[in-house]
């Protein structure tokens, strides 16, 4: 399809920018920070950009080819949507601009347990393409409706997130009463009201829920009862003995994400899953922990023959894109990207920053001589240390 995006935002700072101008500050701040002190949320980014390509400008070149084939499927580029939770609080209907904008463009677009569309409206709209991230339940019975959910919905592939056995210290989102239990403080009231936009689209479209867990979900609850709620519902902390069970249940592609260690990449290996995404949760969970670009080179390097390599945390840009596959990852995906460019551009968020993504890969290609994704790490030149 043809590549068009909006010539106002050629980069993703502007629709950062952008972004942060047009949604209340909660939001953003929720959407853009990180835990504790933001160590690693700024290192995932400024490590890998330390990575560096070497162009080849006097060979032949014949095509840049972004195709990917991933668990079966040709993909149009080597990146998706990664799971992002409270969506459509960021932007109102955003998981599903974004996954209309990934059906179209033919790349994936993970649903998270704990957004605002359900399994079966993201089937809906990709035709049975979407992959599904489970946040696991403490219940079984729970847990084992929810992945019957996704088969019966068709999702190819069941993502298990890995990293978050309890749930990250983010002082911004505690002073925004967007911990558990949340709470509205007369704060956020006066940042909706600075957004007007934002607050009546939300009003047209009504408050973001859990729509994949409200059928388990008490009526009525109030926030701290809802915080209380999702602390007991989920049992974050996945061992070798939760994870056997679902791989008997589940007989399509399963993939373990929040990968950042040898040690983990060897137990999916021989638990039997089919990938594993090297992850840090965009830097929202351990801020002593390593970037994801780090511990990718080693586990790609000794594993990579054994299953699908994928890194999501950090990864912003086409090039960025092109520094991770450089480093060994089979496939990327991107968070903060497509949800910046929501709230900045509403439905056409999903197609812009596709777009402009696929855009700029091709560019990098080009420039490089690159004629395949699987020939990037033929371009890698020494990476610079860490600082």
């Amino acid at each position: 399809m043809k590549l068009t995006y909006n010539s106002n935002y050629p980069a993703i700072e502007d629709l950062r920018d952008k972004a942060k101008k047009k949604i209340p500050k909660f939001a953003f701040e929720y959407l853009d920070g990180g835990c504790n002190e933001d160590v690693n949320l700024d290192k995932n980014t400024r490590e890998i950009r330390d990575v560096e390509l070497i162009p080849q400008y006097l060979s032949k070149h014949y095509r840049s080819d972004m195709s990917t084939e991933l668990f079966g499927h040709v993909y149009d580029a080597p990146f998706g949507i990664a799971p992002v939770g409270l969506q459509g609080l960021l932007w109102p209907k955003a998981p599903e601009i974004l996954a209309k904008a990934a059906h179209e463009h033919n790349v994936p677009f993970i649903l998270s347990t704990v957004t605002t569309m359900d399994i079966e409206r993201a089937s809906e709209l990709t035709e049975g393409k979407a992959w599904f991230q489970l946040y696991h339940p403490a219940e079984d019975r729970m847990r084992d409706d929810v992945i019957h959910r996704a088969a019966a919905a068709e999702c190819p592939v069941l993502v298990l997130l890995a990293d978050v056995p309890t749930f990250g210290f983010r002082p911004r989102d505690i002073r925004n009463g967007l911990a558990m239990p949340p709470r509205m403080t007369f704060n956020n009231m006066v940042q909706i009201m600075s957004r007007p936009e934002w607050a009546l689209r939300t009003l047209f479209h009504g408050q973001p829920e859990f729509k994949t867990l409200k059928p388990y979900m008490p009526k009525g609850l109030d926030m701290k009862q809802l915080g209380h709620y999702m602390n007991q519902t989920f049992s974050g902390r996945l061992n070798e003995e939760k994870i056997a069970p679902i791989r008997d249940m589940w007989k399509g592609k399963i993939v373990l994400k929040g990968v950042a260690s040898e040690e983990d990449a060897e137990k999916a290996i021989k638990l039997g899953l089919d990938g594993i995404i090297v992850s840090n949760h965009g830097g929202r969970q351990l801020d002593a922990g390593q970037s994801a670009i780090n511990p990718l080179k080693t586990i790609a390097e000794s594993y990579k023959d054994k299953i699908k390599v994928m890194m999501d945390s950090g990864v912003r840009s086409g090039p960025d894109i092109a520094r991770t596959l450089a480093s060994g990852a089979d496939f990327a995906f991107l968070g903060r990207t497509f949800m910046y460019s929501v709230a900045a551009l509403g439905a056409q968020g999903g197609d812009h920053a596709i777009a402009l993504l696929k855009t700029q890969l091709q560019q990098v290609m080009e420039q490089i001589c690159c004629e395949e994704v699987s020939d990037f790490s033929s371009f890698l030149a020494n990476s610079k240390k860490p600082n």
